[in-house]
């Protein structure tokens, strides 16, 4: 009997009829075949944030300024955003990275420094950053998932803090996918619709500027550091065996990425929700992926991968811990 049909006898061996756990029942699949055993578990859990700022943001694409990319990152370290909630409440290890923000931190500070530079170009003019900048976010990010597979964590997550990064995104996943950039947009972090126009026609008027032939060049051409750092990061951790939890609009595009390069990397991979922000519906469905939550969120800061974390704990608990019909001496259903 092969590993996947052993794993499929043991979740239908429990006192439940079959398939009555639903998707919980493909979660605990999942992650036993990622770890080659019938009794998988969670161990240290991280999330990882990445900051970066964007040289695009000039042209007027976000209703915020640049500035509140740094003050966010200091809202992080001291505890009082949203993702500090939810990962203390469902016990995720965090880690604050600055990929690249426009603004020199405290080196006293608890914050991992990977910096790149201070924010990528105007991707409108030129492309946002070099190859040889490219590589080292590369480098570094590998490196990160590396230090935090060593440590014992066999499951991590991804949230992002960028001011101008669903422009980013959205081009990312045009190019990828194909759809037009005004399927691809949205209005971020809560432009009107007289500002999602000029957004859209910014993100055009780029695209016909660059051409790019490969998911890496457009990664290249239009990406922030911090979405650059999670393509790396996913695709190391996918090499590692880690489980992997997809936050929404951002980080999937980072996966886009990562998936041109290594599709594989998909079987690491839950999905934790589908994000409020236009084009992630159509991402998970470029995808072929089902999401856990639909909860109208669109926060980033890898939000939606932090609820998600119970989900998947369950699903693991539900298979090392429920009983089975011969163990509790119930009747199976003839």
């Amino acid at each position: 009997m092969n590993l996947k049909q052993a794993i499929s006898d043991k979740i239908n061996s429990k006192t439940k009829p079959l398939g009555a756990l639903g998707k919980l029942e493909e979660i605990a699949l999942k992650v036993a075949l990622l770890q080659n055993t019938l009794s998988p578990k969670i161990t240290a859990p991280t999330l990882v944030v990445f900051a970066a700022d964007h040289g695009i943001v000039a042209e007027g694409v976000s209703p915020y300024p640049q500035d509140v990319t740094w003050q966010m990152v200091m809202n992080f370290i001291a505890g009082g955003a949203a993702i500090n909630v939810f990962t203390k409440q469902n016990g995720w290890n965090i880690e604050i990275v600055d990929a690249g923000v426009n603004h020199h931190f405290d080196e006293n500070l608890p914050i991992r420094n990977l910096k790149i530079a201070n924010g990528t170009r105007n991707f409108l003019y030129e492309p946002a950053m070099s190859e040889a900048e490219l590589h080292r976010t590369f480098d570094k990010a590998e490196a990160l998932v590396n230090e935090i597979f060593m440590s014992g964590c066999n499951c991590i997550a991804f949230g992002e803090m960028g001011i101008g990064n669903t422009s980013a995104a959205a081009v990312i996943m045009s190019k990828i996918t194909g759809l037009p950039i005004h399927k691809c947009a949205g209005k971020g972090t809560g432009l009107n619709d007289d500002g999602l126009a000029h957004k859209i026609a910014i993100l055009q008027n780029a695209m016909q500027k660059h051409q790019s032939h490969s998911a890496k060049t457009t990664l290249q051409t239009f990406g922030g550091f911090e979405i650059a750092m999670i393509t790396a990061a996913i695709l190391k951790a996918a090499e590692n065996k880690m489980l992997i939890i997809i936050d929404g609009f951002i980080v999937t595009a980072a996966l886009l990425v990562a998936h041109c390069t290594n599709p594989e990397v998909l079987d690491c991979c839950i999905f934790a929700h589908q994000s409020d922000e236009n084009g992630h519906k159509a991402m998970l469905n470029y995808l072929n992926v089902t999401p856990l939550l639909q909860l109208n969120m669109r926060l980033g800061e890898g939000t939606g991968a932090a609820l998600a974390l119970p989900l998947v704990q369950a699903a693991v608990n539900f298979l090392n811990d429920m009983a089975s019909f011969d163990s509790a001496e119930v009747s199976e259903k003839s």
